[in-house]
C-alpha cells in the first residue's frame, strides 16, 4: 500500500517561473536538516526577454552562423545538390527540431542555465552544463579570431583599387608567389596572414592580427557588456543586417553572366547519393551543428522566457529559418561563383585552329578536345571545366577570403561589395560570439552566486582571459591552431554532451514525465513521437554518429591543409605528435566534467549514509523495480546542492 501511494505522488512538475530557486532550495534544506539564515537575501528575480522579437533575434542570430555561409553550400555541393536538401530536411525534422525542443523546454521550464538544468534533471550527469561551458570556452577563443580575419579586410576595403586585385611587384619583377598562385590568395597568405609553410614552424606573432583580435573582443565585451540587455540591442543590428546583404548580393548576383550555371550545378539533383553513407553522416553532423545543439547557449537564452511561452512552435521557427538561410546563402555564394568560373573559363578558352577564323571556341569543345590532345601540345594549356573552376576553395576560408573575394574584385564597384560582405561577416559572426559567451556566463552566474553578483567583472575577465590565450592564433602558423580547434575541439565532446543530454531527459528523468511537465508548462501536451524520437530514433542516431567520428579520428591519422610558399599550393600534411597530444587533451579537457561530476555525487552519496534514515520513506524507493523515481530524484537534488 505505502509502494502504492509513493508512486502516486512521485511527479513533481518542474519548477514555476518565480519560484525555481526556492524550491530547490527548500528542498535541500528540508533533507539536509539545515535552516537558512534569517537575514540571508534571496537572488533577485531572473531577467527576461523585452519582447518576443528581441529572444527570435538572439535564437536565430546565434544558430545562423558562418557555417551557413561557407560549409552548407559546400556540403548541398558536394552531396548530390537538391537530393541533399531533401535528406537535410528529413535529418532536420527527425533529428534536430526534436533535439532543438528538448533544449528550449528544459531551459524554460527550470530557468537555469545548462549547468543549472543537467544538475536539476540528472544530479549525478551535473557535469554536462560544465562539458557545454568548456566547449563554448574553446569555439569562443578561435571564433573571436575569424572576427579579427573580417576585420582585417573590411578595413582594408576602404581603397581602391583592392589591395588584392593585383600581384604586387619587386621593382619590375612580379612576386613569384603570387604569380604561381593568384591575387586573392596572395593576400590572404602573406599580407593577411604571413603564414609559414607547417604548424611546427612558430614564426613571430603577426602585429596587424592582434591588434584586429583586441578590436573584436572589445566588440564582444562592449555587447555582452550588461548581458542581454545590451548584446539584444547589438542583435538588432547584428542578426537583421546579414539578410539585407545576402539578399543584395543575390539580387547583384542574377545579374551576372554565368550565375544560373552556378546555381544548376550546386542544385542539380543526384538521387544516387543517398545510398552513400557518408552524405548521410555528413548531413546529420551539418544539422547538429548548425543549430548549435550542445552548446548550451539555445537552453541560456530560453531560460529567459516566460514560463508559458509556446517553445515547439519556436523549435519549428527557429530551425527552418536556419534552413532557409542557408539555402539562401548557397544561391548567394553559387551565382557568384558561377560568375567567377565563367569568366576564367572563357579566359582560358584558346582560339580555334583555322587560321581565317579568330573566334572562341566553346567551352565544352575546348574541354574534350584537351582531354584527347592536352597532353601531346608542347604550349602551356590548362584545361577550361566550369564545374572544377567551382569546386576550387569553395569551402570554409577558402570561400570567403579568396573564392568569394576574387569573385567581388571583378564586380564593378568592387570595394563596395568587399566591404559589405566583410562587415556582413562579422554581424553573423557577433551574434554567434553573443550565443557563445551567454552559453559560458549564464551558467556560471546561475550556479555560483559570487559570480551573479559580479557578472560585468566576469564579463570583462572571461574577454581579457579570450584574448590572452586567443594570441596563440595570431602566430604565423595560427590559422592552422584554427583549422585544429574548428576540426577538434569542438565536434567529438558536443556530440558526447547531447548524447547524455538525450539519455538523461528520456531515460533518466523520463521522456513521459518530462511531456508531463511540458504539458504543465505550455497547457497542451506535445506529440507521444516524441517520446519515441527522444528515446530511441536520436538517441541511436547521435550514438551512431559518435561512434564513426571516433572510429575515424583514431583509424586516420588527422591531417590539415598547409600552404607553401615555394610551391604556392595547398598541400595536406598530417599533423605532428606534439599536436595530436594536444587534440587529445583538448577533447579530455572538454569532456572531464562528466565523470568528474559523477564520481563526486557517489562519494557525497557515501559521505551521508544517514540520510535516507532519517528521511524515512526515502530508504523505500530502492525496493522500487521503477529505475529512476521522484525519490531518487529528490535524494540527487539533495546531494548535489548540499
Amino acid at each position: 500500500q505505502f509502494k502504492t501511494s509513493s508512486k502516486r505522488k512521485r511527479k513533481r512538475p518542474l519548477p514555476a517561473d518565480d519560484d525555481k530557486t526556492e524550491t530547490v532550495e527548500s528542498e535541500v534544506d528540508a533533507l539536509t536538516g539545515e535552516e537558512r539564515p534569517q537575514g540571508s537575501s534571496e537572488p533577485a528575480a531572473r531577467a527576461g526577454w523585452n519582447s518576443k522579437i528581441e529572444y527570435f533575434l538572439a535564437q536565430v542570430g546565434f544558430s545562423v552562423g558562418l557555417g551557413n555561409v561557407w560549409r552548407f553550400p559546400y556540403l548541398c555541393h558536394q552531396n548530390g545538390g537538391g537530393a541533399f536538401l531533401l535528406l537535410y530536411v528529413l535529418l532536420l525534422l527527425v533529428l534536430g527540431i526534436p533535439l532543438f525542443f528538448l533544449e528550449l523546454a528544459a531551459g524554460q521550464a527550470i530557468r537555469q542555465g545548462s549547468i543549472g538544468v543537467w544538475k536539476y534533471i540528472s544530479p549525478k550527469l551535473a557535469g554536462i552544463g560544465y562539458s557545454s561551458c568548456v566547449v563554448c570556452f574553446f569555439v569562443a577563443l578561435y571564433y573571436n579570431v575569424i572576427l579579427a580575419w573580417s576585420l582585417f579586410y573590411l578595413g582594408n576595403s576602404f581603397q581602391y583599387p583592392l589591395p588584392w586585385e593585383q600581384c604586387p611587384k619587386q621593382g619590375n619583377i612580379t612576386v613569384k608567389e603570387c604569380e604561381r598562385s593568384s591575387p586573392t590568395s596572395y593576400f590572404w597568405f602573406r599580407k593577411a596572414l604571413d603564414t609559414t609553410d607547417s604548424i611546427d614552424e612558430v614564426g613571430s606573432f603577426n602585429t596587424n592580427m592582434i591588434c584586429c583580435l583586441l578590436a573584436a573582443w572589445t566588440i564582444v565585451c562592449l555587447g555582452m557588456f550588461k548581458g542581454i540587455k545590451s548584446s539584444v540591442k547589438v542583435m538588432y543590428f547584428s542578426s537583421i543586417f546579414p539578410y539585407v546583404v545576402l539578399i543584395c548580393f543575390l539580387v547583384r548576383g542574377f545579374m551576372l553572366e554565368g550565375a544560373m550555371d552556378g546555381i544548376i550545378y550546386m542544385f542539380y539533383p543526384k538521387l544516387e547519393i543517398w545510398a552513400d553513407l557518408q552524405v548521410w553522416l555528413q548531413a546529420a553532423t551539418q544539422v547538429f551543428f548548425a543549430l548549435g545543439l550542445g552548446f548550451g547557449s539555445i537552453i541560456a537564452y530560453s531560460s529567459y522566457n516566460p514560463k508559458n511561452n509556446n517553445c515547439h512552435r519556436d523549435a519549428f521557427t527557429v530551425s527552418f529559418i536556419n534552413f532557409l538561410t542557408s539555402v539562401l546563402a548557397s544561391l548567394v555564394v553559387f551565382a557568384v561563383l558561377g560568375f567567377h568560373a565563367k569568366v576564367k573559363v572563357d579566359a582560358c578558352i584558346m582560339p580555334t585552329f583555322n587560321s581565317s577564323d579568330s573566334s572562341p571556341v566553346a567551352a565544352e569543345v575546348y574541354s574534350s578536345w584537351f582531354k584527347e590532345y592536352g597532353s601531346k601540345v608542347s604550349a602551356n594549356l590548362t584545361d577550361c571545366d566550369l564545374e572544377k573552376e567551382m569546386q576550387k576553395g569553395v569551402k570554409g576560408t577558402g570561400l570567403a577570403f579568396i573564392a568569394f573575394t576574387e569573385a567581388m574584385s571583378r564586380l564593378p564597384g568592387s570595394p563596395f561589395w568587399s566591404a559589405l560582405f566583410f562587415l556582413m561577416l562579422l554581424n553573423l559572426g557577433l551574434s554567434t560570439m553573443f550565443g557563445t559567451m551567454e552559453g559560458i556566463l549564464a551558467p556560471l552566474t546561475d550556479r555560483f552566486k559570487t559570480l551573479a553578483k559580479n557578472k560585468t567583472k566576469l564579463t570583462i575577465f572571461s574577454c581579457i582571459i579570450g584574448f590572452v590565450i586567443g594570441l596563440l592564433f595570431t602566430q604565423r602558423c595560427g590559422n592552422y591552431f584554427v583549422t585544429m580547434f574548428d576540426d577538434y575541439s569542438a565536434t567529438l565532446p558536443l556530440i558526447i554532451v547531447v548524447v547524455f543530454e538525450c539519455f538523461s531527459v528520456s531515460w533518466l528523468y523520463g521522456a513521459d514525465r518530462f511531456l508531463d511537465d511540458i504539458e504543465v508548462m505550455l497547457g497542451w501536451r506535445p506529440p507521444i513521437i516524441y517520446k519515441y524520437l527522444w528515446k530511441y530514433i536520436c538517441l541511436l542516431a547521435m550514438v551512431g554518429l559518435l561512434a564513426v567520428t571516433t572510429i575515424r579520428t583514431f583509424i586516420k591519422r588527422p591531417t590539415y591543409t598547409a600552404w607553401n610558399q615555394e610551391t604556392a599550393s595547398n598541400s595536406d600534411l598530417p599533423y605532428p605528435d606534439w599536436a595530436l597530444a594536444v587534440l587529445a587533451l583538448l577533447i579530455l579537457f572538454a569532456m572531464m566534467p562528466v565523470p568528474v561530476g559523477l564520481i563526486h555525487s557517489f562519494l557525497q552519496d557515501r559521505k551521508k549514509p544517514s540520510r535516507d534514515t532519517e528521511a524515512g520513506q526515502y530508504s523505500i524507493v530502492n525496493t522500487d523495480e521503477t529505475p529512476m523515481t521522484e525519490l531518487d530524484f529528490r535524494n540527487g537534488v539533495a546531494t548535489s546542492m548540499s
